[in-house]
């Protein structure tokens, strides 16, 4: 059996600036994929972020760069241990400079069903959505 990675390509308007930021959350750079126009951030062994300068992230594709400025183009969600694990991303995310979005609303729905979530926009718009969920079987 293969093992599958995910790499997520995000623009960004100044590249060392967010790979402070991510590694501020605990993020690791691989080096061997990092230079002046992009940079590999390892989230976990089947999850890396590639971090694109906008100039460079253009040559994949002809489709416009969204406005994460005042768009959602993205929710990137991602499944974390615990509920304590979510809370200690989002600070370490808002300490590091993202704005967190929150939706009572929401909250109140995702723990009837045993889920707990946060949301936060990092420095450059893209949203993360971490999140733990308590069911049977996990």
């Amino acid at each position: 059996m293969s093992s599958k990675m995910i790499f997520i390509n995000l623009p960004v308007a100044d590249l060392d600036r967010s790979k402070g930021f991510y590694e501020a959350l605990g993020w690791k750079v691989n080096e061997d994929f990092t230079d002046q126009n992009a940079a590999c951030i390892v989230v976990d062994d089947n999850i890396c972020l590639m971090l694109l300068t906008k100039d460079f992230f253009t040559t994949f594709s002809k489709r416009p760069i969204a406005d994460t400025g005042s768009q959602v183009a993205a929710a990137y969600a991602l499944s974390l241990g615990s509920a304590e694990e979510v809370d200690a991303l989002t600070d370490a995310a808002v300490a590091a400079g993202a704005r967190e979005e929150v939706n009572d609303d929401k909250r109140a729905e995702e723990a009837q069903v045993g889920m707990h979530g946060r949301t936060f926009i990092d420095p450059d718009g893209h949203q993360w959505e971490p999140f733990f969920m308590n069911y049977p079987g996990a």
